[in-house]
């Protein structure tokens, strides 16, 4: 029992130790599975996380990527827009104010947002061009165009060198070269090419950079105005350079960018350096630019032919065209007229490369000026901008102009008072226009500053003083102003072989050489003056003229090796106040002063402030003048000719408005002759012979016949006589009766109570045979002692030496004779001397001569008609 009861409770001890031990199994293969799962879990949670950790920053990655290609093709197009960046499909010329990169391709991103592959060049450094040869031209090809098509046309620069293609390579460029914008250099020619480029980068840091600035840039940017422009160096293959290429290859490349000198090499050997970008030239994917790193880029392939020929005219015509032109405030100054002129005249004539004024003088040294360009190049608008800068500066008390232009136009007329505008430039005391047939008026402008030569020359004696700023502090009361008297296309006054270019090259190298001491100037202005044979023979005249001043394409005008004048832009001038040695030039931009607009508010200003005095004498050559606006005629009183009546006749071509004029006294020969086959001229003198009489007496003071053998003068004729008071009209009908009485007053012992005065129009046709013929030239011969004068027209020189008695007879009775279209030859019988008076008759111009005052004989313009 005892065994049985035991072993039964082993037993069960047994078992439930094998049912807690089950239990304990069973829970820890439950404890197991949950951590299994739980890891499973874990496991598969982390990779879910990790999945979704790695596409957020795929995510990231790729707005990153698009970030930076829509960033960086936005500065793309700020870095180089319109001509610098667009497609050739829509390109064309856009000129910028400052450089900008230069796209050559597009960077190949994994993105498609084009992202273009940018160079710099102009005011940055050079460019070499590695690779494919082939597709290297059309790459530099499409750098030149797109530098063109962003400088403003003229400031840039081509220099090619291509000793391969002899130039083939930049055969798309040649429309430019005559404009100056593309220059070959030949095979052999590439040590000279260096040495010019070298030699041009120390020019511009000695004289433009100057150590203000360490660049043309930087020099560009605080003026706001490029000095010179931009030169880029095409050099496409050489070989092996010599040691002195490469060392002036490499000066360049180191110094060259800062002096606005670049670079764009292809077939050269150069090694990296700072400032220089390299481009190897490969189709399709594989372009690289050394910018971009080992990132590829897909380079443009050259731009159409079409299109490089449509640029490349539009900027040849830009160039040739010339700039815009500043105004004409920029020579102003901030107020006016408070300047002396005693030392000289000094003024801007408009700005240098720097930005600067170029102030032209006249002075003691230099003295006299001459402006030389071909037409359409700015010659008569220089004039304009320097008599505008130096009329705001000195009041007239300080200057006075002299302007005399014998092309035919009206370029000085705005100086003077007009229809339009009856203002004046204050400084103007003459102004003569139109007068390229009258060269007798520029040598009585001569004569006029002659004398006033002399009147200076002898109050420098009284004051012991040897020059004008002497004088004016000797005599501050004095009216000493300087003189300058300007001459465009004066080698019209010295052109021919005759007395009026003799004389005037006398009187101009007379005034050039001591009119310098005594205030007075002379500025020639001519398109040419290359074949003016009077001036250039005479060296000492041309020494006197050491202010130079050359417009475009001037010739000669210069000194023979300056050649700085060949390729200025329009508006722009080389000054040279040393006779036109090179070393002296100054480049001037000249500014628009030719705007009617602009200058009459500047004239309008200065005549408000002008002193209490007339205007300008005014001598047009296109205009008949007036008998009633002549002042001798206006002076006209009754009266005046109690004992010797004047005839007016015309205008003297002369400095003041002076009528021509015969005086008819008592005495032989006093009668005038009328000379020539032109009636309307012929008529219009014995009108104004008539009419200038009448008013010297009162009513009944004179008596006056007309006697008309002409029936194309009849109408003039009928004019004149309702002019005349006491005056009858006859005809070939009635002449006996008026010849046979004035006959008989000339033949009386006693003179007529009053002076009577015969006007015969066509006095050749006298009808009456014999008879009429001898009364007429009793009348001629004793007439004038009796107070009886004739004033006739004879339609020819030796018709009134018939009239007189034929070859044989004396011609003393005529002493004055008015010449139309009758030649000099045909005078000597009426002319003093042995000789004959030079006279080429031309429209409305006669010469005058009277023996009683005149040692020869005067041009004169004849009065209009009534």
């Amino acid at each position: 029992m005892d065994i049985r009861a035991g072993l039964s409770h082993a037993l069960g001890v047994a078992e439930d130790a094998l049912a807690s031990a089950r239990a304990a199994y069973e829970a820890a293969v439950a404890r197991r599975e949950r951590v299994v799962q739980a890891a499973v879990e874990r496991r598969q949670n982390v990779a879910e996380a990790r999945d979704q950790r790695l596409l957020e920053i795929d995510e990231q990655s790729k707005a990153d990527l698009a970030a930076y290609a829509e960033a960086t093709a936005r500065a793309a197009d700020r870095a180089a827009p319109g001509a610098a960046g667009d497609s050739w499909a829509v390109w064309e010329l856009s000129p910028q104010e400052t450089a900008t990169e230069l796209r050559v391709g597009r960077l190949l991103l994994p993105h498609p947002e084009e992202v273009p592959a940018l160079v710099p060049l102009l005011d940055h450094g050079h460019v070499v061009v590695r690779g494919d040869q082939a597709f290297g031209d059309e790459v530099v090809a499409g750098l030149l165009l797109r530098a063109l098509g962003t400088a403003p046309p003229g400031s840039l620069h081509l220099i090619g060198y291509d000793p391969e293609h002899l130039g083939g390579g930049l055969a798309r460029f040649a429309t430019l070269a005559p404009a100056g914008v593309l220059k070959f250099a030949g095979p052999g020619e590439l040590p000279a090419l260096l040495d010019d480029l070298v030699d041009h980068v120390r020019r511009i840091n000695e004289t433009v950079l100057a150590g203000e600035y360490t660049s043309v840039r930087e020099l560009a940017a605080a003026t706001h105005r490029r000095p010179e422009p931009w030169r880029v160096a095409v050099l496409l293959g050489a070989g092996e350079l010599s040691r002195a290429e490469q060392t002036q290859l490499q000066r360049l490349l180191r110094t060259g960018a800062a002096a606005g000198v670049h670079l764009l090499v292809q077939g050269m050997r150069v090694e990296p350096a700072p400032g220089i970008e390299f481009i190897t030239a490969q189709r399709g994917d594989h372009g690289h630019i050394s910018s971009a790193g080992a990132l590829p880029v897909r380079l443009d392939g050259g731009p159409p032919q079409a299109v490089v020929a449509a640029a490349c005219r539009r900027i040849a015509e830009a160039v040739a065209a010339g700039p815009a032109p500043v105004a004409l405030d920029s020579l102003l100054p901030q107020e006016l007229w408070t300047e002396s002129s005693a030392a000289g005249l000094s003024a801007p004539l408009g700005d240098g490369p720097q930005g600067t004024p170029v102030k032209v003088t006249l002075s003691d040294y230099p003295p006299h000026a001459l402006i030389a360009g071909p037409s359409g190049t700015g010659k008569t608008n220089l004039i304009y901008a320097w008599m505008g800068a130096l009329a705001a500066r000195y009041s007239p008390a300080e200057l006075a102009f002299y302007l005399l232009d014998f092309k035919e136009g009206v370029s000085f007329a705005r100086f003077a008072p007009g229809r339009r505008d009856p203002s004046w430039l204050p400084h103007v005391k003459l102004v003569g226009v139109n007068v390229n047939t009258d060269r007798e008026f520029g040598l009585a402008l001569l004569r006029f500053l002659g004398a006033e030569l002399r009147r200076r020359a002898d109050a420098a004696k009284r004051h012991e003083v040897t020059n004008l700023a002497e004088l004016r502090a000797e005599d501050p009361q004095g009216s000493w102003p300087r003189v300058v008297a300007v001459v465009d296309e004066f080698q019209v006054l010295l052109s021919g072989r005759d007395a009026v270019a003799t004389e005037a090259v006398d009187l101009l190298e007379d005034l050039a050489r001591r009119g310098r001491s005594q205030g007075i100037h002379l500025i020639l202005a001519s398109q040419d003056v290359s074949g003016i044979e009077a001036l250039w023979g005479r060296p000492a005249l041309v020494a006197q003229f050491s202010l130079r001043i050359a417009l475009p394409r001037a010739r000669r005008i210069l000194a023979e090796t300056n050649g700085a004048a060949d390729s200025l832009p329009r508006y722009h001038a080389v000054v040279n106040a040393d006779s036109g040695a090179v070393e002296a030039n100054r480049v001037v931009r000249v500014p628009s002063a030719g705007d009617r607009d602009r200058w009459n508010a500047l004239q309008h200003q200065l005549w408000r402030m002008r002193p209490d005095d007339h205007g300008p004498r005014l001598f047009d050559g296109d205009v008949i003048p007036s008998l009633s606006d002549s002042p001798d005629f206006e002076r006209l009183v009754p009266g005046d000719a109690a004992s010797a009546p004047m005839v007016l006749l015309g205008e003297t071509i002369d400095v003041t408005a002076r009528s021509a004029r015969t005086v008819l006294r008592r005495a032989p020969g006093r009668n005038l002759a009328v000379l020539g086959t032109r009636t309307e001229e012929a008529c219009a003198i014995l009108a104004t012979a008539g009419v200038s009489l009448a008013r010297q007496f009162p009513p009944e003071g004179a008596r006056f016949s007309i006697l008309c053998l002409d029936q194309d003068a009849r109408p003039a004729a009928e004019a004149l006589r309702a002019e005349l008071p006491d005056c009858g009209l006859f005809s070939a009908e009635n002449a006996d009766w008026l010849l046979e009485d004035a006959a008989s007053e000339a033949s009386a012992s006693w003179p007529a109570d009053r002076p009577h005065f015969l006007l015969i129009y066509a006095a050749d046709a006298l009808p009456g045979g014999k008879g009429a013929a001898d009364q007429l030239r009793t009348i001629l011969r004793q007439g004038p002692e009796r107070r009886i004068h004739v004033l006739g027209w004879w339609r020819g020189a030796g018709l009134l030496r018939d009239a007189l008695g034929g070859h044989a007879s004396r011609t003393d009775p005529i002493g004055a004779w008015v010449a139309l279209d009758v030649h000099g030859s045909e005078l000597a019988p009426y002319y003093p001397g042995a000789g004959a008076p030079v006279w080429y008759p031309r429209a409305w111009r006669a010469l005058h001569f009277d023996r009683s005052v005149h040692r020869g004989a005067e041009v004169i313009i004849p009065y209009g008609q009534l």
